[in-house]
């Protein structure tokens, strides 16, 4: 029998809301007696809120009252639970616990005894994915210790026939890989064409760029040409101007020389007249007789 979905919540709603006895529910949810006792004390699933499985679909309520009247009696899950195996190997959304747990196991027997099945097919198959088929190869797998193959069929996780295609796509697919390329004569002539296609453009595109590289080569040089000639006018003009400013500023230096003799020469004559003047005085005085008093 396969457990119900989420046994333990399962479990902690049987023991509150039923009679049942501790073995028959251990039994239909795949948990020992004593642990349902303990959930029963509230050591274990405490936290665990109950799952009604006749909302679920699991039981009946007639089942549940059939049981609760006959302690030997062993609880009958309804028709879909039973062969939850047989609807997961159709639909893959929902898995029971075990199925769950039991996936890393069927992917180490695919590994082991169909080493030809790619692993994009066996994650449609078993519903995993590549980093847990490579852990799995490689070792690494967190659980490697404990595992032990199981073959997916027997456990529902796939159908033999899907194993039989997968392994058929996976061979055929091996052997395309393996294959070797035949190369005909119509092959050759085209890549023949396509080799010398591929010259022509290549040779064209060099020439291109060594056109392109002289252009602008020509061009930099034009403007660098442009650029001593406009230093060199700049400098020119620069030069011209410091010699006119330097003329100018002679000339206003001999004209300030020029001035300035022309008025210490002024300065001179005035003196020089001043000196004559004073001089003609002084005669004067001294040729004038003296009056004498009668």
């Amino acid at each position: 029998m396969t457990a119900p979905l989420m046994p333990k919540a399962t479990a902690v709603w049987l023991v509150e809301n039923t009679t049942l006895t501790f073995k028959q529910i251990g039994d239909f949810c795949e948990l020992h007696e004593l642990e349902v006792q303990a959930i029963a004390d509230g050591d274990v699933a405490f936290n665990i809120v109950g799952l009604n499985p006749v909302t679920a679909g699991q039981l009946t309520a007639e089942e549940i009252a059939r049981c609760e009247k006959d302690a030997a009696a062993s609880l009958t899950a309804v028709e879909p639970e039973r062969n939850v195996k047989v609807q997961n190997s159709k639909n893959k959304k929902v898995l029971s616990p075990s199925q769950r747990s039991d996936k890393p196991a069927a992917i180490l027997w695919i590994l082991r005894n169909c080493p030809e099945i790619i692993d994009s097919q066996i994650c449609k198959l078993i519903g995993t994915t590549k980093p847990t088929i490579a852990a799995l190869r490689d070792g690494t797998h967190r659980d490697m210790a404990n595992l032990r193959p199981k073959n997916p069929v027997a456990i529902g996780l796939c159908k033999e026939k899907d194993l039989d295609e997968a392994i058929a796509v996976s061979k055929k697919w091996n052997e395309q890989k393996n294959q070797p390329k035949k190369k005909t004569v119509k092959k050759k002539k085209t890549a023949a064409k396509k080799v010398t296609k591929s010259a022509e453009k290549v040779a064209a595109e060099k020439a291109a760029a060594k056109k392109k590289a002289a252009l602008k080569k020509a061009a930099e040089k034009e403007k660098a040409a442009a650029k001593k000639a406009a230093e060199k006018k700049k400098a020119a003009e620069k030069k011209a101007a410091a010699k006119k400013k330097a003329a100018e500023k002679k000339a206003a230096e001999k004209k300030k020389a020029a001035e300035k003799k022309k008025a210490a020469t002024k300065a001179k004559k005035t003196t020089l007249k001043k000196k004559t003047a004073a001089k003609k005085t002084t005669g004067a005085k001294k040729a004038k007789p003296a009056v004498v008093e009668a």
